[in-house]
């Protein structure tokens, strides 16, 4: 296992779903950690963090309000950090169409102030959260992430003698995270009627602590300039309904401006870039930092077909209704129960 005793982290977007659930992993893996730094501009949220993890309890938590589009300020949070987790972002589809510029902002322009103070301040290693609507993106907010993936993949080409890696980790839809499906269902169906975009909607799915391995992976394992996409399962959006609300009418309401039909994250142009680790994919860039065959030797890597693309629809892997009332109780709702 990892091990990130006497390391300094920062969390950017630290009180967010993500950014809590790996704190709470990082005390309970590591109890000597050195320092973890929780960066976000929400105090109210900081407020309620602090009583979920106070820092009396947990002597290395530092709460650190700050916005990623403040350049100065990330300068000072970065001073004697080892790891950064990039997780701030403005990601709800809708908002971003309507304040575009808000999400390039932050979404690109963040990115670039988290790679500047990165390099200035001797990072060791810096792991981005994408999304797959990065993937050949069809809305502002894709689009925003694939700009923010690519300036961190690029960043390992300007690192000069600094010893930083800088990676990204892409995943679907997380279970019970903010604005997600699961929880959204679980407050309408007491309507008896639930909103499906489309019948044949599909969604890649990964619970809160699976992406945060990931996460922990990528530390571990980054050579510099990866994109790790994790193999997981899809479901489909009616199978969602069906599972949390068997007796509701399903209202087929039309897909909103900016969704796809199906989610992709690799896409058939990635694939000549894309290698098989075994746990998970890794897109690399066209030129790497690292010597790619000594790559392929040491995780005994398999490029993929040339025609390979991993989407939510075509995946091998699938929830069922049975399996989906499981993960709700789990990771969502412990009180779920079907009625």
């Amino acid at each position: 296992m990892l091990n990130l005793n006497g390391k300094s982290i920062l969390i950017t977007g630290g009180t967010g779903s993500f950014g809590k659930m790996f704190t709470k992993l990082i005390l309970e893996r590591n109890p000597d950690v050195k320092r973890l730094v929780i960066l976000s501009r929400d105090e109210q949220k900081h407020f309620h963090m602090a009583m979920e993890f106070p820092d009396h309890k947990f002597p290395a938590i530092r709460y650190f309000i700050g916005d990623v589009r403040d350049r100065e300020r990330l300068f000072r949070a970065f001073e004697g950090i080892d790891i950064v987790i990039h997780a701030a972002a403005m990601k709800h589809v809708h908002l971003a169409e309507y304040n575009p510029m808000e999400c390039v902002k932050t979404n690109i322009l963040g990115a670039e102030n988290v790679i500047a103070a990165a390099l200035h301040c001797g990072i060791e290693n810096v792991v981005a959260l994408s999304t797959d609507k990065a993937a050949a993106p069809i809305n502002l907010y894709g689009a925003t992430k694939l700009a923010s993936d690519k300036l961190f993949i690029a960043a390992n080409n300007i690192k000069g003698k600094r010893d930083i890696k800088f990676s990204v980790v892409r995943y679907g839809n997380v279970m019970g995270s903010n604005g997600s499906v699961m929880p959204f269902f679980l407050k309408k169906r007491g309507e008896g009627v639930l909103p499906i975009t489309h019948e044949k909607m599909t969604r890649f799915n990964i619970s809160l602590e699976d992406g945060c391995q990931m996460v922990f992976d990528a530390i571990e394992n980054a050579w510099g300039g990866e994109v790790f996409v994790p193999k997981i399962p899809s479901y489909k959006i009616i199978d969602v309904a069906t599972a949390i609300g068997p007796s509701c009418k399903q209202e087929v309401v039309g897909i909103r401006p900016g969704e796809k039909l199906h989610e992709e994250m690799i896409t058939v142009s990635d694939a000549m870039n894309t290698y098989d680790l075994g746990k998970y994919y890794t897109i690399l860039p066209q030129k790497t930092v690292f010597d790619l065959n000594k790559f392929i030797a040491h995780f005994d890597a398999k490029i993929v077909d040339e025609e390979f693309s991993y989407n939510s629809g075509n995946n091998t892997d699938w929830e069922t209704v049975e399996s989906l009332r499981v993960l709700v109780k789990k990771h969502v709702d412990p009180n779920f129960f079907v009625e």
